[in-house]
């Protein structure tokens, strides 16, 4: 398996940064009157809001530290069977807090029989007491009774939970992942391949092919609708319906957990660049690091940009191609400007504010739903002057900042999530 350098430290300050940026945006989300572009954009518009780059960029940065992960593990000697197990947890504790995220969106409060915030404290307060990085002087009893108490939480809510429309009422289901869930399956997916393949970046690249194919397929070609009663797709603009689509002409369908291999490719992107970054400083070839970079990430602008006519135009709420390249290009890009700033001219203390965002990045996307919730429990609302427009952008940034601020704090006492 090839071998990559020590940590770039430029890896955390984007993952720092994309996450101040991704709890600004999500906060900014409810600030009214503010300019089009910082917002997402709707479902049926060709184009992109500043808040639809942000989330691709964490899955690609989930790629570019993907490599280093499995290698560092692999120079403590693991065996296949633990990084596979270690591959499999992280996974799974994604998905599981993606599907109660979800559902919690679906939450019915005149239906259940505690309020949706009441249902939110518990269930975040649950993942904490569960995925705590727990000091390794605790004593294990008193450490498994948390945990347990966590998973006893979970089910608990699991139990009374009541979600959807009043008069069709349902219990909870994935309607779809929710972000750390689909950080979840992209993470297992290409975490398997790079196992596969020994991290070999010719074997990789190759994956990435596959994937954005799959991605411009799933977009063009075929045009896939199932609903309970009949299942439809569309071929070349044409309509077929009956049973053996499921089997036959619907090739994705076996293939449920990539899907359109949006987010899959986005992540495998950056596996990608991770191991062509390597390959030339193992090479002595550093000096190239820059124009490769360079190039690749215009690359991927002008293929975005190029399929935009073809692959139902720009858009995140559909997962294009498009958006999916596009937004690699961006953080390719950003990727190369910070391995400059951070990596060769030193410059990691300008970013220290920040920092817990970086290496604290779990426990910091978690953070605000104990801000969101404890208002709305309390029935507290912001100002109108600071809900809109520019104070209102002002107050969600200012948000961001106190709460990484704040997850610092809580990460000099060891309180922080670690899966």
């Amino acid at each position: 398996m090839q071998q990559l350098p020590k940590r770039l430290l430029s890896i955390d300050v984007l993952r720092a940064i994309t996450m101040l940026l991704m709890i600004f945006v999500n906060d900014a989300s409810g600030v009214k009157h503010i300019p089009e572009w910082i917002d997402h954009a709707k479902g049926f518009e060709d184009r992109m809001g500043f808040a639809d780059t942000i989330f691709p960029a964490f899955l690609f940065i989930v790629g570019l530290s993907l490599p280093f992960a499995i290698n560092n593990r692999i120079k403590k000697g693991d065996s296949g069977k633990q990084i596979l197990f270690y591959i499999l947890i992280r996974s799974v504790a994604l998905l599981i807090m993606g599907f109660y995220h979800v559902n919690l969106e679906e939450y019915n409060s005149s239906a259940a029989l505690i309020p949706k915030a009441a249902w939110a404290l518990v269930i975040t307060t649950a993942f904490f007491l569960i995925w705590l990085d727990y000091p390794e002087t605790m004593a294990k009893a008193k450490k498994y009774s948390l945990q347990v108490l966590g998973i006893i939480l979970l089910i608990a809510m699991a139990v009374i939970y009541k979600g959807g429309e009043d008069g069709d009422v349902r219990w909870m289901e994935p309607s779809w992942w929710g972000i750390l869930g689909l950080i979840g399956w992209a993470y297992l997916v290409c975490a398997l391949i790079f196992v596969a393949v020994k991290g070999k970046l010719n074997s990789l690249i190759v994956a990435w092919v596959v994937l954005i194919i799959i991605n411009i397929i799933a977009h063009s070609v075929f045009k896939i609708k199932v609903t309970r009663d009949e299942e439809m797709v569309t071929i070349a603009g044409s309509n077929f319906t009956g049973s053996f689509l499921g089997n036959a002409i619907i090739f994705l369908k076996p293939l449920w957990i990539i899907h359109d291999a949006s987010t899959m490719t986005l992540t495998m992107g950056g596996v990608v660049i991770s191991g062509i970054y390597a390959r030339l400083v193992e090479q002595g070839k550093t000096q190239r690091i820059w124009a490769t970079l360079a190039i690749i990430g215009v690359l991927f602008l002008v293929a975005g940009f190029a399929l935009r006519p073809y692959t139902e135009g720009i858009s995140k709420i559909r997962s294009t191609p498009a958006w999916v390249l596009i937004c690699s290009g961006i953080t390719t890009l950003a990727f190369l400007i910070l391995i400059y700033v951070v990596d060769v001219k030193g410059k990691i203390s300008a970013f220290n504010w920040i920092k817990p965002a970086g290496t604290s990045t779990l426990t910091c996307y978690l953070i605000p739903y104990f801000q969101v919730f404890i208002l709305e429990l309390l029935h507290i609302n912001y100002p109108g002057i600071i809900n809109n427009g520019f104070p209102g952008l002002l107050r969600s940034f200012l948000t961001a900042v106190i709460i990484i601020l704040f997850v610092g704090l809580l990460e000099k006492k060891r309180l922080r999530l670690k899966i």
